[in-house]
């Protein structure tokens, strides 16, 4: 069965168009706050919402996300506040949702609980930063319409890229450079050869994130993926504004050029 991640690939691809993709942090600053945000996203032009279950050790993000992470620690966001927002976003949306999370935080839920939990509150991919597949436990790997979105480098081996895109579900997500996350200046120059090396391998979109923060870059970026990620760049208008009662429409103003940028 078809879900809203394949849906929207599916209208995307028959409209010749790319795709946008943005990531905030859950409960940065709070979780109503959350919901407001994910609905002006939408409007702004976001195809897909990664939603980060805010983690105290997160290693893959770069100062910006880890502090994106605290705020929502601060706030009070649990894992179980995160798919009560999403269940109430249910009522008013259906954007595909990405849940972007650490092994910790799900192994703490239990494994096949949060499967459960997740689709039944609408999710509709998780993207487990630390856990590597084939270190997959059995209980994450029942059958779910969850899907499974994984992640690789531009240093992973071609027989590893394989590996993965042979087990990746939804979508794959191109990381473009070495590193953390990250507003970066320029694009990385391996970025068509890194693209092309992974489309010979699977028939899944490819989605590239790490350091876009312009509608330059974006639309650059969308002339080799199916899809472009803004996380660090989002999330650093959300710190900023986040005191503001028209915070929502403050992000919303920024991401709409972005999000235009890929459609072009």
């Amino acid at each position: 069965m078809l879900n809203r991640i394949d849906q929207t690939f599916e209208r995307l691809r028959s409209n010749g168009r790319k795709g946008f993709i943005a990531y905030i942090g859950a409960g940065d600053p709070n979780l109503a706050a959350t919901e407001t945000l994910t609905l002006a996203l939408e409007k702004a032009g976001v195809d897909i919402l990664e939603l980060g279950i805010p983690f105290s050790d997160p290693v893959a993000d770069g100062v910006v996300n880890q502090e994106a992470a605290a705020r929502g620690l601060a706030s009070g966001t649990t894992g179980q506040g995160v798919l009560d927002t999403v269940r109430r976003i249910r009522t008013r949306s259906q954007i595909p949702i990405v849940l972007y999370t650490y092994l910790n935080p799900v192994y703490r839920f239990g494994f096949a609980a949060f499967l459960r939990e997740a689709e039944s509150a609408g999710i509709d991919g998780v993207l487990l930063l630390d856990l590597p597949p084939d270190e997959d436990l059995g209980e994450f790997t029942v059958a779910s319409g969850v899907r499974r979105i994984r992640l690789i480098a531009p240093t992973t081996p071609p027989q590893r890229v394989a590996e993965l895109t042979r087990r990746a579900e939804g979508f794959v997500y191109y990381v473009s450079r070495e590193g953390v996350t990250g507003e970066q200046s320029t694009v990385a120059e391996s970025l068509a050869s890194g693209v092309a090396s992974i489309r010979a391998t699977t028939n899944l979109p490819i989605a590239v994130g790490f350091g876009i923060s312009t509608p330059e870059q974006a639309r650059e970026v969308a002339r080799q993926a199916d899809a472009v990620v803004v996380g660090s760049a989002i999330v650093k208008r959300i710190a900023e504004f986040g005191g503001h009662p028209d915070l929502a429409e403050r992000v919303a103003d920024f991401v709409r050029p972005l999000a235009a940028a890929t459609k072009e």
